[in-house]
This record gives structure tokens, C-alpha cells and sequence, in this order.
């Protein structure tokens, strides 16, 4: 027996292991407590005997136990999603980030390993995880989720608990063996869904399919075997989007396998080109929506991560269109998004299809790895199916790091129904963060709502003017730098500000103002701790703005890039509670209204309409209509001046307290944003549907002037 005491028969004793788990289906957890150089040189004594191939090392290349795993960094797990591996080494010491760990689980097929390097359990609320620093975490002195991991890893009879150094043969589980042996492959959910997506495919128009399934259900790759059939069937374009580019690896992966060609997974979304020339392409969100290319099918997987009113977008734009997420995962809330999306579906295209998977592909319905990560990450955190109608409304503070398991399941299930990219690394973030401060809001007991915030700011003026001027970045901080580096107010970055990162309000008990008892309850927070204000960043649309200046916020901020990952420009608001940060907060309005009519035509040509009148109508006026304005408008209403020369004073026009409402109320509200606000050309109007060329258009914008300085004499 060598030093680590891995002999033959103790390498019997795993192979015999591996063999019992591959025949019933199931996967275990291997922990490795204690010194990590023990643990490393005893798998360099077990791993070489065992079936790990295909496999994957996240530590030094230097210390890799066996030569035949690849290496992969730790938060690279979301590369793997939809391969399947046979063995995963997680080697813990060099960082734990919780979305790229859940994601390699879901890789592991049956009679998989997965080996996990940490400290001994009790140490882990305290351990320097090396991923903190990712996040800015690592100047925490306890980590309540490590803790909670190590608690319900100690509490699982089927993980297999090895201290290399103390106990280097482990106790391992006796698996008693089926009468028939699992197999992995195809489900016949999975060929059905094929079935489906193809004749979806080459069926008649607006008949979307929308597809449901859990994790390791095979939906990505059922998708890329549907794509490649329609190609081979005749379509020329098959189009895939979806909020990140790894999400549809695996869907790529496997449009290669059924075309017969090698695919690695280096490869990624490159595109998937069949015998007769038809093509399968990715397309990030922003660049499919911009550019609209012409697609007989276009496929949206993880649809729960794309808001709505961008789904429409998508729906209305192409003729054929299949929608797939999962219901349980890191990648988003099916459940959301049946929530969000399902009321359009029925209005705008009543005829629309579903279908789910239920069966995994990689492991049995009875394997214990699967239903230990969900545990371990909330990855089924529901929240309480019901809420009552009544009025006993309750805010108060509340502290996820020392809440029940129960009550955390609820909270965090709220969360991912209510903000589509919720994933296990927020859980972390919430629970971890010593700045972190949250509310929720019980109604008769029930959990209705709950605010997750966090307190940024507070550079010294040095370092506030380096980060103002690009020169710094720190972790985490987020409003205060992006005010001050995109803004150009030092003071932003040296000012307290409590930032809303999450706000969720059961569905059933919305519009009844909660949300905003939820951000009073924050507000009076930051004034009693002399914080400078409150606010917020988002995706910018037209509903959450409403939301949030109902709380007394205002825009101070938009990004100048749409996010790949929503469509949606990044949007923040501020409220100031101090009286410095009343000013500063003023003070960005101001600068922003400025700046505001020069801004969009060249950064946001494309904003939604509604959301461009919006954030126009909100901004504080720069300058009151002059006589000669008021002459040239009245010109312009008559006839008897162009829309060129008058378009300055429009411009100007537009910012006057009340004008948008007017222009809402005409009807015709699209046309002005786009050809006032925006700078649109005449010709893109035409082709845009917004009027049937220049001549009719000035007519309807002169109706609209003339009503506005009918009734609006003050103007």
C-alpha cells in the first residue's frame, strides 16, 4: 500500500463503485477535507485506475492529477453546459464560483464523480475563497453561504466524505444494482420535441412553439438536431438567440453531431453549415433585433432571460419562431417567463404550441446528485404559491445570511421569478455581502415581497477623482463609479449611496403599491444611517421607470450600449436623502437634460419610443419657449415653414413641461419620437410604417404643433 493507501483492492472498491452507480443511473459527490496536498496526491493514486474520461481539472495546470482531464478555470463551467463528462475535479482551494459549480454538476452522466478540494466542513464559514475577490467579497470576515453549504453537505448521507490525510478509505455506499441497467441517450420526450420543433419549423406561420424543461432534460440539444432536419428539409436560415452565447453551445454541439460533422468545444456558436448550403447562425439579442436579418426559423433558448416586450419584438418579426427555457436553473425563471410571456402569446398569436421534457437524459429520475445542487443552490427555490387579499401588510428589516432554509427558498424564489437572471451567484452576493441590508414584506404571515440592497460609495476624493477620470476601478460600487465615471461628478463616487440591487412583489398582490412601501421602508434606512441617497441600475422599459418614480427616483443616467444579454439599455436613477445628495442628485438630472437632445439622435436613435418620450417628458425643462420660438412654431403649424429649419425649436418644444402628453394624446406619438427626438430620416420613417413619405408626415406633425400651442397658451 502506497502512502495514501490506495491499493488494488482499493481501487476495486471504485471501480466496483463507478460500475453500481453507471447501472442504477446515479452520480455522487466526493468531498475532500483537509490538506490539499494530501487530497491532490491521492487522487494522483486513485484517478489514473478509474473511468474520468471525458474529464476536467479547475486547479493548476502543475498540480493536474491526471493527465488525461482538461484543465478549465473555475468560473468557466457555463462553457460545458450540454457536454457530457464522466469525472469533474473541483478543486475548491482556488475559488468556488456558484454558477459555473452548478453548471459542471449537470455535465456528469451516470456513474460520474464529482471530486470537490476543500478545507474540512467546519471550516468553510471562515475560509478565504480565492472567487471572493471576483466579487468584491473577500473583505468579509464569515461567509454564511459556505456555512450553509457545509451544513447541508454534512447532512447528506450519499455524499462520500474523505479526509486523504485521516480516513484515506472511505466508507463507500453500497448501490444495489437494477434489474435493468440505465442507459443513456435520447428520451422519448426528447425525439418528440424534435418532432415538434421541426414541424413547427416547416409549418404554417405564427404557430410559435414555446418549450419547458428542466435542467439535463436535453432541450439545447433536441433544438440543434431540429435545426440541422430543417435545413436538411429545405430552409435555408435557421436563426438562434439567446442572452449569452454559452447558453446555446450545447444546442451547437449537437447540430454538428447530426450533421455528421466534428465538433469540439472550442467551436462555440460558430456557425453550422449543411451539404445544400442551408445555415444555422447565432445572433446575439441586440444584433437579431437591430439588424432583423431575413430567417424562414428563429429559435430563442433560455427565453426567461429576455424581457418581454423584446419577446414580442421577436414573435411579431419572424414568420416561424420556437421558444425554449428551463424551468429550474442558472439560466433563468421559466416560471417568469410563463408569468410574462404567456398573455401575449394568447393576443398575439392564439394558435401558439407547447411542449416540455420531464425525463433526464444523463442520470436516473432517482440519482441524489441532482437534488443535493438544487438543495445546495436553490436552483427550485419557489416562492409561496398563494398570497392573501388581505390588508395585514408588514415591512420589516430582515437578514438572508441567518434565515431558515425555508424561509430563504421562498425569499430567493421570489427573486428569480420576478428578475429573469437571478442565478446561484446572487444567492451568495445576498447572503455574503457585509453591506448588504434587505426587507421583506409579509402579508397575514405569507411572504409578498422582498428588497435586496447594498451600500456602495464612500472613496476619498483622491480616489473618487481617479475613478471619475478612468483611471480606477474599484470592485463592486457600481452606481457611484458609473455616475462618476460616466457623468464626470467625483463627487458621486465619494457620496453613500444604498443601491436597490433586487425588488420583488409576488404577482398576485401587485399595483397595490407594496413595491413602494418596500423602497420607503430602504429610504428611512438611509436617512437614519446618513446616507446620501437611494437608486438604482436596470434595463431601461417603460414600466419599471414608471415603478420607480412612483418611488420618488429620477433618471439620472443611460448607458450608452444596449446590454447583450436583455436588449435593453442599462438605465439609473437616483434619489438624494442628504442634502448633498439632493444636489448631486439634481445636479445629474440637470446635466443630463442638458445634453439630452443632442444625446439620443446619436446614441439612441433606436430607444423605444415610449421609453424616449418618457424619459424626455421626466427630464427638468432647460429652456423656456422664446418669441422667436413661438414664431417659428406657429409658422411651422401654419405651413409656412419646413420641418428642417424648425426642427431645433420641436426639439426644444419637446422638453416643455406637459408638451409629450400632448403628443401622446394625438395619436401619433411614434412619428414625433422618431422624427423630432430621434432624427430619424424621412425615408426610414416611410419604410418604418410611421407615415407614407415626408408630405404627409409634416402634416401630421404641424397638427400636432397646432394642438399643442392651442392648448397650451402659456407656452
Amino acid at each position: 500500500m502506497d502512502r495514501t493507501g490506495n491499493d488494488t483492492s482499493e481501487l476495486s472498491r471504485w471501480l466496483n463503485l463507478q460500475s453500481d452507480l453507471r447501472a442504477v443511473g446515479h452520480r455522487r459527490l466526493v468531498i475532500l477535507e483537509g490538506d490539499r496536498d494530501a487530497s491532490v496526491k491521492w487522487l494522483c493514486s486513485l484517478l489514473p485506475g478509474l473511468s474520468i474520461t471525458p474529464g476536467v481539472w479547475t486547479g493548476p495546470v502543475d498540480d493536474q492529477p491526471e493527465s488525461s482531464l482538461t484543465p478549465v478555470t473555475p468560473v468557466e463551467g457555463r462553457r460545458w453546459l450540454g457536454q457530457e463528462l464522466a469525472c469533474v475535479v473541483w478543486d475548491g482551494w482556488q475559488g468556488n464560483p456558484p454558477d459555473s459549480f452548478a453548471a459542471l454538476s449537470g455535465t456528469l452522466s451516470a456513474g460520474g464523480l464529482f471530486f470537490w478540494l476543500m478545507p474540512p466542513l467546519q471550516h468553510w464559514r471562515s475560509f478565504a475563497d480565492p472567487d471572493y475577490r471576483r466579487t468584491g467579497l473577500d473583505g468579509a470576515l464569515e461567509h454564511p453561504f459556505a456555512a450553509r453549504l457545509a451544513g447541508i453537505v454534512a447532512g447528506d448521507s450519499d455524499v462520500i466524505r474523505v479526509n486523504p490525510a485521516v480516513n484515506p478509505q472511505p466508507d463507500l455506499p453500497a448501490v444495489a444494482r437494477p434489474l435493468r441497467a440505465f442507459e443513456v441517450g435520447a428520451t422519448e420526450d426528447q425525439q418528440a420535441l424534435v418532432n415538434d420543433a421541426v414541424r413547427t419549423g416547416l409549418g404554417r406561420r405564427r404557430r410559435p412553439l414555446v418549450v419547458t424543461a428542466d435542467r439535463g432534460r436535453g432541450k439545447s440539444a433536441a433544438l440543434g438536431m431540429a435545426a440541422v432536419r430543417l435545413l436538411a428539409e429545405g430552409r435555408r436560415r435557421v436563426v438562434v438567440t439567446a442572452p449569452d452565447p454559452a447558453a446555446v453551445n450545447t444546442l451547437f454541439h449537437h447540430a454538428r453531431l447530426a450533421a455528421g460533422q466534428v465538433s469540439e468545444p472550442e467551436m462555440g456558436t460558430d456557425d453550422v453549415v449543411v451539404a445544400n448550403g442551408g445555415r444555422l447562425e447565432y445572433r446575439a439579442l441586440d444584433r437579431l433585433l437591430a439588424e432583423q436579418p431575413e430567417a424562414e426559423v428563429v429559435m430563442v433558448d433560455e427565453a426567461a432571460a429576455v424581457p418581454a416586450h423584446l419577446l414580442k419584438r421577436i414573435l411579431l418579426g419572424w414568420p416561424r419562431v420556437v421558444f425554449a427555457t428551463t424551468v429550474h436553473g442558472y439560466e433563468g425563471s421559466g416560471r417568469g417567463f410563463a408569468i410574462r410571456f404567456r398573455s401575449v402569446l394568447d393576443r398575439e398569436t392564439p394558435h401558439w404550441q407547447s411542449a416540455s421534457l420531464a425525463a433526464p437524459i444523463r442520470w436516473s429520475a432517482t440519482d441524489p446528485l441532482e437534488p443535493l445542487t438544487r438543495q445546495m443552490f436553490l436552483l427550485d427555490a419557489e416562492a409561496p404559491a398563494a398570497v392573501g387579499h388581505g390588508s395585514g401588510f408588514v415591512v420589516e428589516a430582515w437578514n438572508p445570511a441567518t434565515a431558515s432554509d425555508q424561509e430563504l427558498y421562498e425569499a430567493f424564489g421570489l427573486l428569480v421569478d420576478a428578475h429573469y437572471r437571478t442565478s446561484p451567484g446572487d444567492l451568495r452576493q445576498w447572503m455574503d455581502d457585509p453591506a448588504a441590508v434587505s426587507w421583506r414584506l409579509t402579508c397575514d404571515g405569507v411572504l409578498a415581497g422582498v428588497l435586496w440592497a447594498t451600500v456602495e460609495g464612500g472613496l476619498d476624493a483622491e480616489l473618487a477623482e481617479q475613478v471619475m477620470m478612468g483611471k480606477r476601478r474599484m470592485r463592486g460600487h457600481l452606481l457611484p463609479q458609473s455616475l462618476a465615471t460616466h457623468s464626470g461628478f467625483a463627487e458621486a463616487a465619494s457620496q453613500r449611496l444604498l443601491r436597490v440591487v433586487r425588488i420583488a412583489v409576488s404577482a398576485g398582490v401587485r399595483g397595490r403599491g407594496l413595491g413602494q412601501r418596500l423602497v420607503a421602508a430602504a429610504r428611512d434606512h438611509a436617512a437614519s444611517h446618513r446616507l446620501d441617497g437611494v437608486g438604482t441600475s436596470f434595463g431601461g422599459n417603460v414600466g419599471l421607470v414608471a415603478f420607480w418614480q412612483r418611488c420618488g427616483l429620477a433618471t439620472v443616467r443611460l448607458g450608452l450600449k444596449r446590454e447583450a444579454s436583455s436588449g435593453e439599455y442599462p438605465l439609473q436613477m437616483l434619489s438624494g436623502v442628504s442634502d448633498r445628495g439632493r444636489a448631486l442628485a439634481n445636479h445629474l438630472r440637470c446635466r443630463l437634460a442638458e445634453h439630452w437632445l443632442t444625446l439620443v439622435p446619436l446614441n439612441w436613435p433606436d430607444l423605444e419610443t415610449g421609453l424616449t418620450l418618457q424619459l424626455t417628458d421626466c427630464l427638468p425643462t432647460v429652456g423656456a419657449i422664446s418669441d422667436d420660438d413661438r414664431r417659428d412654431l406657429n409658422s411651422f403649424a401654419r405651413g409656412y415653414r419646413g420641418f428642417d429649419l424648425t426642427l431645433p425649436v420641436l426639439r426644444k418644444l419637446s422638453q416643455q413641461t406637459g408638451v409629450i402628453d400632448w403628443v401622446v394624446a394625438s395619436g401619433q406619438a411614434s412619428l414625433w419620437a422618431r422624427a423630432v427626438i430621434q432624427g430619424w430620416t424621412w425615408s426610414r420613417l416611410q419604410s418604418a410604417g410611421e407615415c407614407r413619405g415626408r408630405e404627409p408626415g409634416e402634416a401630421a406633425l404641424r397638427g400636432q404643433v397646432r394642438a399643442i400651442l392651442q392648448n397650451q397658451p402659456d407656452l
